[in-house]
């Protein structure tokens, strides 16, 4: 009786913590078929008194919405599939061999994710601008191309990868590429899904960095294209709502997709044995 006491108890805080986290979301949903006059009206309900779908036909009028949406799902796509790479092949180098130092390159990899972004931003920006790089994708690509949070998040999953099935292979003549892209990543399924989640939620809600290299409005990506039904006086909150909504569609395809194997990722991720 205790324990389905204490059972029904989680589950009603966990639901209460469930409906105050989807509540703002679910708010912003709604709103999005509400008209500006309803939304910043005193007499606030949260169904509308009058549904309109004029704010998400009107936000191709606003900026240049789909040509945003489609560069950022490009640049989301691409830094994902490339971090993740590289985390593949850092996990596995400082998994499963041995060398002079590891334990310190290690160390020097992990202390990278202590340096706070506001330290680092203003010589990167100079770095990039210097090399001409300035309003160019690679100056998006290139900075989010290796991550230390990847690579310690695979190599705490491949030390889970048995050993002797490694060696096993070598004796049998398998070379080292073909151990890593046929045995050592498909193994680490579950980890590469929970990292592609992690990666393309960042790039795609990043703001800062590409508000800071591309001057080129054609280039933008859509969390800065948003910042354009804010104006000095007055915000279309219908638009900006109806934008949103459909800019939060990416993301949770992407979960709904890889959400099993991101538990089971990040669960051998964290778990070491």
């Amino acid at each position: 009786m205790k324990q389905r006491v204490q059972a029904v108890l989680l589950h009603v805080v966990l639901v209460v913590l469930g409906v105050i986290t989807l509540l703002p979301f679910g708010w912003m949903a709604v709103s999005a078929f509400k008209p500006n006059t309803e939304i910043v009206g005193v007499d606030q309900s949260f169904l509308p008194k009058e549904w309109t779908f004029e704010n998400f036909t009107s936000i191709q009028e606003n900026f240049a919405f789909f040509r945003l949406f489609a560069n950022s799902v490009g640049l989301s796509l691409a830094i994902t599939a490339i971090a993740v790479y590289t985390s593949l092949i850092g996990g596995f180098v400082f998994a499963k061999y041995e060398f002079r130092g590891k334990s310190q390159v290690f160390a020097l990899v992990l202390s990278t994710m202590m340096i706070p972004w506001a330290v680092v931003i203003i010589p990167r920006y100079t770095m990039f601008a210097d090399a001409g790089l300035k309003d160019s994708y690679a100056s998006i690509v290139i900075p989010a191309a290796i991550s230390a949070f990847g690579i310690f998040m695979m190599r705490q999953s491949m030390d889970n990868i048995p050993d002797e099935i490694l060696e096993a292979a070598r004796i049998d003549g398998a070379s080292e590429l073909y151990i890593f892209h046929r045995i050592v990543a498909p193994l680490s399924g579950n980890a590469i899904s929970a990292l592609a989640i992690f990666q393309f939620l960042w790039v795609w809600e990043d703001y800062l960095w590409p508000y800071l290299m591309l001057t080129d409005e054609s280039k933008q990506v859509l969390a800065v294209g948003l910042t354009t039904f804010q104006g000095r006086y007055t915000t279309d909150y219908g638009g900006l709502f109806a934008a949103t909504t459909i800019a939060i569609v990416p993301v949770l395809i992407v979960y709904v997709v890889f959400q099993r194997r991101f538990v089971a990722g990040a669960a051998s991720a964290a778990v070491k044995g």
